[in-house]
């Protein structure tokens, strides 16, 4: 298994941090728009209906959220320093910015769902990530993680953002989410079409999809996994770290004032 990258570590240098035009321009694309479908498809039928929610997409999820907008009573797009960041939605006041994904301009506990997109693989610090979308989620909120799978034909082409920085086995992602303190609900891949704009293929990608799903196959471009954030956890890490800690004496007590001393 490959190994995880540390906290603070280089995802991946031989490719550049994505670009918000390049994204942009991607999803404009007839495998794009394929590739919006296959995603969005799995998600949706996660998150089939939210209303009242406060929804996060964290990345670049813009073309994931518009759906979302109707029922939802507050959707927002962050995006990381280095992408850059872009209006959204058109024609209206910018719910879109561009933060830190390590420092989050949100308080606790205010989102009740978190999409991560093109974010984790591109992250240099992937935990610190992750413990900032446990913070903002509300106690039980759930999370979608979207990240490309490193057995899958999509990380290695670098032609679409899928195939940028550190591509994940789900074992890599499972450990990741117990570290952060999140429970994994339900683990599924998606993007089965080839990465190739072929029309033979773009016109059977709902066909890839569907049969890739149905048996489970593996090798699917990206891993799609929703996570509950846990909460009682915190309890037994907290306890189990003042077990942990050293208990001192003192070395030297105290004699209350004006106490005689005995002889």
């Amino acid at each position: 298994m490959a190994r995880i990258p540390r906290a603070g570590a280089s995802c991946d240098t031989r490719h550049m941090p994505l670009d918000v035009v390049d994204l942009r321009s991607f999803y404009a694309t007839p495998l794009g728009r394929a590739a919006r479908r296959a995603v969005g498809r799995l998600v949706r039928e996660r998150w089939p209906s939210c209303p009242g929610f406060s929804i996060l997409g964290l990345g670049y999820a813009t073309p994931y959220l518009d759906e979302f907008r109707d029922e939802a009573v507050r959707v927002l797009a962050f995006m990381p320093a280095e992408q850059g960041v872009m209006h959204w939605p058109d024609q209206q006041s910018s719910a879109s910015a561009l933060v830190d994904v390590t420092m989050l301009p949100l308080p606790d506990g205010c989102m009740d769902r978190v999409l991560v997109i093109h974010a984790l693989e591109v992250c240099e610090a992937p935990r610190e990530l992750l413990a900032e979308v446990w913070r903002v989620l509300t106690p039980g909120g759930r999370m979608m993680l979207v990240a490309p799978n490193r057995r899958g034909l999509w990380a290695r082409r670098e032609t679409t953002p899928f195939g940028q920085g550190q591509p994940y086995s789900r074992g890599q992602l499972r450990e990741l989410l117990r570290e952060a303190l999140f429970s994994p609900a339900h683990e599924t891949e998606a993007l089965y079409v080839p990465p190739f704009e072929r029309p033979l293929f773009l016109g059977a990608a709902g066909a890839f999809e569907r049969f890739g799903g149905r048996f489970a196959l593996p090798g699917g471009g990206v891993h799609v996994i929703e996570a509950t954030k846990q909460v009682y956890r915190l309890v037994g890490a907290r306890k189990a770290q003042r077990r942990g800690r050293i208990q001192i004496a003192p070395a030297l007590a105290p004699t209350p004032h004006g106490r005689q001393s005995e002889g």
